[in-house]
């Protein structure tokens, strides 16, 4: 299964440890938005889709690229850092990335979130000036990360079989 994990990751390189993590699990290549051709599409079976949550959704340079992409029918994942994490905020942070993916054609069959250290205004002024999740993402959550990532291979494996 050849994988690509497309990221945007900036201000304290949440999301970059996150795909990392998982890159290594699944030898995929790693690609940041901004190197990734739309040509490049065809060359993978699996192409995992991440960045930070601004403002209740992904980075709108990630948002740009999938709108970029030419129709499909290979599968993806989707995966974010956030300043807050509650069971029930992924469907909504990731809601716009999977309807674009979707709307190309896409198969998205799994999504992860966890936290990430998050300094933006809000977030300052919420802590007393030092951001919300301090030290996230941490160990447990690049282990988090892993597994994932290996849960993932493993079912994209048997949906291949």
């Amino acid at each position: 299964m050849k994988t690509a994990i497309i990221y945007v990751s900036y201000h304290h390189n949440n999301t970059e440890k996150i795909a990392r993590e998982m890159a290594t699990v699944l030898d995929a290549d790693l690609k940041k938005v901004s190197t990734f051709d739309p040509s490049e599409l065809s060359g993978y079976d699996l192409l995992g889709f991440g960045s930070g949550i601004y403002f209740g959704r992904h980075h709108r340079n990630l948002l740009k690229l999938v709108a970029k992409l030419p129709a499909t029918n290979r599968k993806a994942f989707i995966f974010s850092t956030s300043g807050r994490i509650f069971d029930k905020v992924i469907p909504e942070y990731h809601k716009a990335m999977r309807a674009a993916l979707q709307k190309k054609g896409f198969e998205v069959i799994d999504e992860f979130n966890c936290p990430g250290h998050d300094t933006v205004i809000f977030a300052r002024l919420a802590s007393g000036g030092k951001g919300l999740n301090k030290g996230r993402p941490n160990e447990e959550d690049l282990k988090n990360a892993q597994a994932f990532a290996q849960n993932l291979k493993n079912r994209f494996n048997d949906m291949e079989s």
